[in-house]
C-alpha cells in the first residue's frame, strides 16, 4: 500500500518557488540558492521546480523580473508625475532605498547572470527603461533624453551599490537622501 505523501500540491507552484527563492536569498544570499533548496522550502518534490524553471539561471530570471516590477512600482509611487530635477532626485532616493531595503533581490536583479531571453525579464527591464526615458522627458525636456537617462540611471545605480557595499554611509536616511539630491543637482549645474 502506498504511503501518503507529506508534500502537498501547490495551486501555484511557480509563485511558491519564486517566494521560496526570495526567502532563501534574503536569509543567506545567492550561495544558498538552488532548485533543490527552493523545492525544500516550498514543500514540494525536488523535481517540481523544473516544471517552471529549466535551471537556476531561469529561476534567478524569474526572481529578477519580480524585482523589476516591484522597483517600477516603488519609483512611480515616490514621484508619480515628475516635472523637475528635484522630482528626479526623489525617484533616485527611492531607487537607492529599494536597494537598501532588498539587498539580495537588488543584487539578483543587477549582479547575477540571468537568462537574457526570458520574456518576463525582458519585458520588465524594458518597462523600467521606458519609464526612465519618460520621466527624463517630463522633468528635463531640453536635455538629450537618451544621454540623460543613461547618466541618471548610472548615477543612482552606482550610488545604490556604493551604499550596499558600505562605501557610503547608509545608516541615516537623511544622509542618503542628501547625497543623492546633491549628486542629481550637480548634473544640472
Amino acid at each position: 500500500m502506498p504511503q501518503p505523501s507529506t508534500r502537498y500540491h501547490h495551486g501555484n507552484l511557480r509563485e511558491a518557488c519564486l517566494t521560496a527563492a526570495r526567502e532563501l536569498l534574503e536569509e543567506g544570499g545567492n550561495s544558498e540558492l538552488s532548485l533543490r533548496a527552493v523545492a525544500r522550502r516550498a514543500g514540494v518534490s525536488a523535481t517540481a521546480p523544473y516544471r517552471h524553471f529549466a535551471d537556476r539561471e531561469a529561476l534567478l530570471s524569474g526572481v529578477a523580473a519580480e524585482g523589476y516590477l516591484e522597483l517600477a512600482a516603488t519609483l512611480a509611487a515616490a514621484q508619480p508625475s515628475p516635472s523637475t530635477p528635484e522630482d528626479l532626485a526623489d525617484i533616485g532616493i527611492a531607487y537607492v532605498r529599494f536597494a537598501l531595503d532588498h539587498p539580495a533581490l537588488f543584487r539578483v536583479m543587477f549582479a547575477e547572470p540571468c537568462d537574457p531571453t526570458s520574456p518576463e525579464r525582458v519585458a520588465a527591464t524594458t518597462a523600467i527603461n521606458e519609464y526612465l526615458h519618460r520621466i527624463v522627458r517630463q522633468a528635463l525636456p531640453d536635455s538629450d533624453t537618451d544621454s540623460m537617462a543613461t547618466t541618471l540611471w548610472a548615477l543612482v545605480h552606482g550610488m545604490a551599490f556604493l551604499h550596499l557595499d558600505g562605501k557610503f554611509d547608509s545608516s541615516a536616511p537623511d544622509a542618503v537622501a542628501g547625497k543623492i539630491h546633491a549628486a542629481v543637482r550637480s548634473l544640472r549645474a
